[in-house]
């Protein structure tokens, strides 16, 4: 089974200037992990992975990690994600639960506006290279 991130674009999320890496415990259990972006500048900041390990899904443990995280920085002026486009629990619960809206899917007939999520024109276009790009305002 492939990962849908490489070990290499987890590496270099943790690496990044500005990551913030934090571990999430739920009844002194370790149940996932976030690493944000944060850029005290700007305060665009940028969720760069969110992970629950799956017997903690659907109890609303994300829920609370994201309002946790948006007290945190409340001067944040907007929050940035992307995630592939099949993920549907992803999109529901970005969306649905936490108030982000899709404003591009970027796939090989649109590769991306913005610099940060523009996917490289030499680079041959597959799965993992379709996806949604998140804000919340």
């Amino acid at each position: 089974m492939e990962n849908v991130i490489s070990d290499e674009e987890i590496e270099k999320s943790f690496n990044a200037l500005g990551a913030e890496i934090y571990n999430i415990i739920y009844s002194e259990q370790k149940v996932g992990g976030v690493v944000l972006n944060i850029n005290n500048e700007t305060q665009n900041n940028s969720i760069e992975l969110f992970y629950l390990y799956p017997k903690y899904h659907n109890l609303g443990i994300g829920q609370d990690i994201w309002k946790t995280i948006e007290e945190k920085y409340p001067k944040t002026k907007e929050w940035k994600l992307v995630t592939p486009y099949f993920e549907k629990r992803n999109i529901n619960f970005y969306v649905n639960k936490c108030g982000f809206h899709i404003v591009e899917f970027v796939n090989k007939y649109h590769k991306g506006k913005n610099k940060h999520n523009r996917v490289n024109d030499n680079e041959k276009i597959s799965w993992k290279d379709e996806f949604f790009v998140f804000e919340k305002l």
